[in-house]
């Protein structure tokens, strides 16, 4: 088991490596002319890149000191989200290249052919012609007079063509890569925006209908997202004044003693019926124990497979599928079994997978997170995978799903194709 492990870990390196020697080679080597500072300050930042980011991620999984891992989290993350863009850049620039060699080859070979005149001005006076009879003796080395054989007027060497081309491609392929992780980023560090959905619950009565619950997952504070990153979420929350907010896991990469302080903004939460909190797979990671006791000083109510009664209807929550490794995980008999089957039923479980058992149970609505939505496109078609879904509502026999996408990170600070959120989820009823 331990060669198979090791064997998986080498090819994984090889694999990790020749991806960016590729990289290398395209953006640097083939886009400077020879040796010198340019590709030496590039291939520095594509051996940097790489150990930063192994780094980084080595440091927040090992518990390093905060301090390290707050060095190595910006560099080395935003590196992870990088080359990802640049791969599929310079992958989406060999299907191009052809047509650009194409191009500068016909540019070339259309210049203008030179005058007689202006050959005249740039050679000076005709020379005298020479009897055939005369021989022809090659210049001295040094000499002035006979010139050695140039290439032909705007035809330029194949090597500065393919320079050309390799430049424009390169180029464009790192804009692009840049431009997109560079979006990405501002995207999460303006924090999430609102989204809201109107579900329609059977069971619901009269008196719940408009019931808004505040849905936030996924808000990942730790080396890069910190404190001012929570309050900018609280006031987001806030300004909504919900009815109820859950937070559905993933709060925290970190122990307490690093992200407590990051974290304390969450007291601010405010709404008339509370705030609610269920587990998710990074707080095992971080130390679940010591993070459902934390939250509570903070004036979240934890739902470790319980539930509670509200005006209207029932809210559940169960722990998180990681919590099975620890003995805490998911119980949905616990949470479910004996409550008054007539009343409709919110679930908070952090992953969507959890929705099998949800059906099972008689759950109306699923409130899930997880996903982020994929995250850096094309995650999410990975994603979709892994999930019976990726981010919105759906249906599954008489149990609906809501997933957000969450409103931080994990890993790089940067979102493509995925942008983050808090749901405003308005419960309706069919008998209004």
């Amino acid at each position: 088991m331990v060669i198979v492990f090791l064997l998986v870990g080498l090819a994984a390196l090889t694999a990790f490596a020749g991806l960016h020697r590729y990289l290398w080679r395209r953006l640097v080597r083939e886009t400077t002319n020879g040796p010198g500072l340019a590709r030496r300050a590039g291939t520095v930042v594509f051996v940097a890149g790489p150990v930063l980011m192994v780094g980084a991620v080595a440091a927040e999984r090992g518990g390093a000191p905060f301090w390290l891992q707050r060095t190595l989290a910006w560099p080395g993350f935003l590196w992870m989200a990088l080359a990802l863009y640049l791969l599929l850049a310079v992958v989406a620039g060999e299907a191009v290249r052809p047509l650009v060699t194409r191009l500068a080859r016909r540019r070339t070979a259309d210049g203008p052919e030179p005058s007689p005149v202006a050959v005249g001005a740039a050679t000076g006076p005709a020379a005298p012609l020479r009897p055939a009879t005369e021989p022809v003796v090659p210049a001295a080395a040094g000499e002035t007079g006979a010139a050695a054989p140039a290439a032909a007027p705007g035809q330029p060497d194949a090597p500065s063509r393919r320079l050309f081309v390799s430049r424009a491609v390169g180029g464009t392929a790192a804009a692009v890569a840049v431009g997109t992780v560079g979006y990405g980023t501002y995207g999460v560090l303006r924090g999430p925006r609102v989204k809201r959905v109107t579900v329609p619950l059977a069971r619901l009565p009269r008196s719940a209908h408009g019931f808004r619950i505040a849905v936030v997952s996924d808000i990942h504070l730790g080396p890069v997202l910190g404190r001012d990153f929570c309050r900018r979420v609280v006031d987001t929350i806030n300004s909504t004044q919900p009815d109820l907010i859950a937070v559905v896991g993933d709060l925290v990469d970190g122990s307490v003693k690093n992200l407590g302080p990051a974290a304390a903004p969450l007291a601010g939460l405010r709404a008339r019926h509370g705030s609610y909190f269920v587990t998710g797979n990074h707080e095992y990671y971080s130390g679940a124990a010591q993070w459902v006791a934390e939250v509570r000083e903070l004036g979240l109510r934890p739902l470790e497979n319980a539930r509670t009664e509200l005006a209207g209807f029932d809210l559940a929550g169960v722990n998180d599928v990681a919590g099975e490794s620890e003995g805490q995980g998911p119980d949905f008999g616990r949470a479910l079994d004996g409550r008054d089957t007539a009343r409709a039923v919110v679930l908070l479980a952090h992953q969507p997978v959890q929705i099998h058992d949800a059906v099972r149970h008689g759950v109306d609505l699923q409130l899930s997170g997880h996903t982020h939505g994929g995250q850096l496109w094309p995650g999410n078609y990975v994603a979709e995978l892994a999930n019976p879904t990726v981010a919105g509502l759906e249906r599954y026999g008489d149990t609906q799903l809501y997933v957000s996408r969450g409103a931080g990170a994990w890993g790089p600070p940067t979102r493509v194709g995925a942008p983050s959120d808090i749901t405003i989820v308005e419960l309706a009823s069919r008998q209004a």
